[in-house]
């Protein structure tokens, strides 16, 4: 029961981060029905401009507590995570609106090649540790353990996704944006500028993709220049096992994900003798993805999106 509990909370927290990456995946796809597959590289920027941040804060400031340095290391890479998605909305997306799906998708892999070029350069090709400034010492739940800084991964994840809500439902930027994702041709018609819907889909998609970079650095204590290949193309798989272009969706996709990976690696390792531990750890996820999309293609709580004339 202490092994079931420990990979429970295990993948609520990675869940948590395949959650806040994939929400970006299903903002930008009900909006713009594109799939930007440069997102898993935007939540590598964010780990590699908090890992700066940590690492300056180490030499000017380290007596600073471990939170609040984490908290500027987020607040710093939001703003760079957010200017570089609206450049590429902008230079990349923009143009090729109008054109056949395959071209945005090749242009998206492009994209996804080319900051993983810029990150290389900067940052080098080598994984570089992230310091570890929160407490290390773990918190006992039912015999499980957990950290300070999966913790505070666990906060900013719930409250980042409850002010996703909040902001959906709640506002006019909201309406504006649930109006541009159910007809934008009718939305304009009422007096919805669709270009500033968009830009604040990819503004609000890296901010989330941000907070999950650096709080992935934080808990793997690594960050490299191709470290967003995988979560990204996991994301993905959430946002589509939950229902693609629903929000709701992304997070239980996210989670779910998370969770299916974890108790296959740690518990169902263990009872087969470790032939599929954590090194087979994908083969559980891809495998409850294929079958709920062999039974519902949707996702579990997409709605069927028509095609658009």
């Amino acid at each position: 029961m202490d092994i079931f509990i420990q990979q429970v909370i295990n993948g609520l927290v990675l869940g948590s981060m395949y959650a806040l990456i994939a929400l970006g995946y299903t903002m930008v796809y009900g909006v713009l029905n594109l799939i930007n597959f440069a997102h898993g590289d935007i939540l590598m920027i964010g780990a590699m401009v908090g890992l700066s941040i940590l690492k300056l804060l180490q030499h000017v400031a380290p007596g600073l507590p471990g939170i609040v340095q984490l908290a500027i290391a987020i607040i710093g890479a939001i703003p760079v995570c957010v200017i570089i998605s609206l450049i590429i909305e902008r230079v990349a997306y923009r143009p090729l609106r109008n054109a056949p799906r395959l071209a945005p998708l090749i242009t998206a892999i492009g994209v996804s090649i080319l900051l993983q070029t810029f990150a290389m350069m900067i940052w080098g090709r080598s994984p570089l540790p992230v310091p570890q400034v929160m407490p290390s010492d773990p918190v006992h739940i039912f015999g499980a353990l957990i950290s300070p800084t999966q913790i505070m991964l666990l906060i900013l994840a719930a409250a980042s996704m409850v002010g996703l809500v909040l902001l959906v439902e709640k506002t006019k930027m909201g309406r504006a944006m649930r109006a541009t994702a159910e007809n934008p041709r009718v939305a304009g018609l009422m007096g919805v500028d669709s270009n500033r819907v968009i830009v604040m889909t990819f503004a609000i998609g890296a901010a989330l993709a941000a907070v999950a970079g650096v709080m992935w650095g934080a808990n793997y204590s690594s960050a490299q220049f191709a470290m967003g290949f995988v979560p990204g193309l996991k994301a993905f798989s959430a946002a589509v096992l939950g229902g693609i272009g629903n929000i709701y969706g992304a997070m239980l996709g996210g989670i779910l994900l998370g969770l299916i990976e974890s108790l296959g690696a740690g518990y169902i390792g263990d009872l087969t003798g470790n032939f599929f531990g954590s090194n087979y750890q994908d083969i559980f996820a891809f495998i409850v993805l294929i079958i709920v999309l062999t039974l519902r293609p949707s996702g579990i709580m997409g709605e069927r999106v028509a095609d658009r004339a």
